[in-house]
C-alpha cells in the first residue's frame, strides 16, 4: 500500500459516471426533444405506463380472436374448456401406505402426495398396487378401480358414484328397424 488511507485520498473503486442531463441545449446532444423524437404518444409524459397487450387503441389481438364456446371464466370452476376439477393421483403413489390403510384426501395431504384438499382427487391407474387398501376419493379411472379391487381393496366415491353411460342406446341406433308384414304387402 503506497499511501495511508485518509479522507483526502479516498476514491471510489470504479470511476463515477455522469448522469444523462436531458433538455440542456442543442450542444449537449439531448436538447430540444430530449431524446424522445417528435410528437406521438411516446413523446408525451406518462406514455411508458401502458398496460400489457395495449395496441394504441387498435382492437387488441385477444379481442379479435375467436372465443371458445361455453363458460370459461375463472369463477366458473370446475367447468370451462381449459380447466379440470380434479388433481390426479396415480396408484403407484399409494404404495407408501401400509396394508389395510384407509387412503383419503386428508391422508394423501399428510403423506405429501397432494398439496391440499381444496380440489377434488381422482385416482388414475398408472403403476401397480400390491397392498389391500381402502381408497376414498372423488373420482376413479376404470383401470385404477379394477387394480385396487383386484388387490383386495375397496373403492369409495366421496361424491356418490358417477352414472354409467348406457352403451346399448348407441348400439340400438345403428341397428336397422325390422319391417312388418303390412309394410311388405303395401
Amino acid at each position: 500500500m503506497p499511501e495511508d488511507l485518509n479522507l483526502s485520498n479516498l476514491k471510489p473503486a470504479s470511476p463515477r459516471r455522469d448522469r444523462k442531463r436531458i433538455g440542456r441545449g442543442l450542444g449537449s446532444g439531448k436538447g430540444r426533444y430530449s431524446g424522445r423524437g417528435i410528437k406521438g404518444q411516446k413523446s408525451r409524459a406518462g406514455s411508458h405506463k401502458m398496460r400489457a397487450g395495449f395496441e394504441g387503441g387498435q382492437m387488441p389481438v385477444y379481442m379479435r380472436m375467436g372465443k371458445q364456446r361455453g363458460p370459461h371464466s375463472k369463477d366458473a370452476m370446475p367447468i370451462g374448456p381449459f380447466r379440470t376439477s380434479t388433481v390426479p393421483v396415480n396408484i403407484r403413489d399409494l404404495d407408501r401406505f401400509e396394508e389395510g390403510a384407509d387412503v383419503t384426501p386428508d391422508t394423501l395431504v399428510a403423506a405429501r402426495v397432494i398439496k391440499n384438499t381444496r380440489v377434488d382427487v381422482k385416482i388414475l391407474g398408472v403403476g401397480e398396487v400390491t397392498k389391500k387398501l381402502n381408497v376414498a376419493a372423488h373420482a376413479f379411472s376404470a383401470v385404477a378401480r379394477e387394480k385396487i379391487e383386484a388387490a383386495g381393496g375397496t373403492v369409495t366415491f366421496l361424491r356418490g358414484e358417477p352414472a354409467v353411460r348406457d352403451k346399448s342406446r348407441t348400439a340400438s341406433k345403428r341397428v336397422s328397424k325390422p319391417t312388418t308384414e303390412t309394410e311388405e304387402t303395401a
